[in-house]
């Protein structure tokens, strides 16, 4: 597996729950980027709502990330450049904050919801253990390539 373009056809992008500077969703993020810029992204969609609630929380423009992604930097020079470039300069207590609620996120209102139960009917209909989105994407990718729910 190469993470400078991941094949996002061959296996899923890091789970959400793996952190970056403390930042859940960022990793992901930084695939799907990576898979999207060498056409290899598959049914993965960079810049997703989840995506977007991290970015609009550090003040990142989607596509100024992506045209840093394009300069093959690693996940270490994309953190120090999402440091410089942010527009809102957050504490450790907001990173963890953030971490917290986005690791716990459920669907709240119809339509989130119906999406959520439209994908837990594809990837997992038996399991009655998924609560959150993480929860959700976790097991939809394990799904997706192969795996037994």
């Amino acid at each position: 597996m190469t993470y400078n373009a991941p094949d996002l056809t061959q296996h899923p992008p890091r789970s959400a729950r793996v952190k970056l500077g403390g930042y859940p969703i960022l990793p992901r993020c930084l695939d799907k980027g990576r898979a999207t810029l060498a056409g290899k992204n598959g049914e993965y969609h960079y810049a997703c709502p989840m995506d977007m609630r991290f970015l609009d929380f550090v003040g990142i423009d989607p596509e100024a990330l992506k045209k840093e992604l394009a300069a093959n930097k690693s996940d270490s020079e994309m953190m120090e450049w999402i440091d410089k470039n942010a527009r809102f300069r957050r504490s450790p207590i907001e990173i963890a904050a953030f971490a917290h609620a986005a690791e716990q996120r459920a669907p709240g209102d119809t339509e989130t919801r119906g999406y959520f139960n439209e994908l837990q009917s594809k990837s997992a209909p038996k399991r009655e253990d998924i609560f959150t989105f993480f929860d959700l994407l976790d097991v939809d990718d394990y799904v997706s390539f192969g795996g037994k729910p």
